[in-house]
């Protein structure tokens, strides 16, 4: 019976731990990866923003992202036009060019680079550091 129990104690532990790896892995799969669809991503969400985008409307794509994200700290009514064309040469699978035009911005690139203020690298008067 002392077995059962233990096995049984095992088992459920084991599932559990499986169901939390995959869970888990399914939220990081997007991790700011800008080729992935995010946490957040729906059909009808997914439609507005390629009309945002195609619009060049800042203001329906800022009021889609409620704040979420540090793009929405870093993207304003000034630079959305390159946001949106890097947007566009990633649809297109550009994305050497989506990433030169995310860099500039200083966004996260494809292979997850990290650039900009914000990421630990401040300015210096040659160029950029890393700060840690």
């Amino acid at each position: 019976m002392k077995t059962k129990k233990i096995l049984f104690s095992v088992g459920l532990l084991s599932v559990l731990g499986i169901m939390g790896l995959v869970l888990t892995n399914s939220a990081l799969a997007y991790r700011g990866d800008y080729t992935k669809n995010g946490p957040n991503h729906t059909p009808e969400r997914q439609e507005a923003m390629e009309k945002a985008f195609e619009n060049n409307d800042y203001a329906s794509w800022k009021n889609l992202m409620q704040g979420r994200g540090r793009v929405t700290q870093v993207v304003n009514q000034s630079n959305f036009f390159k946001f949106a064309q890097a947007h566009d040469l990633a649809q297109q699978g550009k994305y050497e060019e989506a990433d030169k035009i995310r860099q500039e911005l200083g966004l996260r690139t494809r292979n997850g680079e990290k650039v900009g203020a914000g990421y630990g690298r401040e300015e210096s008067g040659k160029g950029q550091r890393m700060g840690r």
